[in-house]
């Protein structure tokens, strides 16, 4: 019979032959159990180690997460506000609306013209150039393919 059969046919309250362990001491159920399902001391520590190394790895992406996203994006700000439309005809329509960022910066925008089921039957793209104020209006016709119901800013953006 080999050790291992030995010590595990041995009832949990019995005491162990001082042949049959290693240190020559009795083992207890708790003991054998953690020996024999790998709950060692040095297991405990490799987890140990695992884990703060994963912690620490996360603080550290995070932290370059967000030192690139706060620092090394743009500062410049752009809002866009539709104020409506008229002149509405069936080859064109004239588009209104407000543009603010920070003096000085260039903006581009794209307007469109939307029929009643919501096509897209006009569109351009307008270059604004630099200004020294913050809010601008601007108007711009707009040719269309069929009568329009409605015109607006699509999207403007910093080139």
């Amino acid at each position: 019979m080999s050790r291992q059969d030995a010590l595990r046919a041995m009832p949990d309250d019995a005491t162990p032959d001082p042949a049959l362990t290693d240190a020559a001491r009795p083992m207890t159920a708790q003991a054998r159990l953690d020996a024999r399902y790998g709950r060692t001391p040095g297991e405990r520590r490799r987890t140990r180690t695992i884990v703060i190394a994963a912690a620490v790895a996360f603080v550290v992406v995070f932290a370059a997460w967000v030192v690139w996203g706060g620092l090394s994006g743009t500062n410049a700000t752009l809002e866009v506000r539709e104020l409506g439309y008229r002149d509405a005809t069936d080859t064109s329509i004239s588009v209104r609306w407000e543009v603010s960022t920070e003096p000085g910066t260039e903006v581009s925008c794209a307007i469109q013209a939307l029929n009643g089921s919501f096509g897209i039957v006009g569109w351009r793209i307008i270059e604004l150039g630099a200004s020294e104020r913050r809010t601008r209006v601007f108007e711009e016709s707009l040719r269309t393919a069929e009568p329009a119901v409605t015109g607006l800013p699509y999207r403007c953006w910093l080139p």
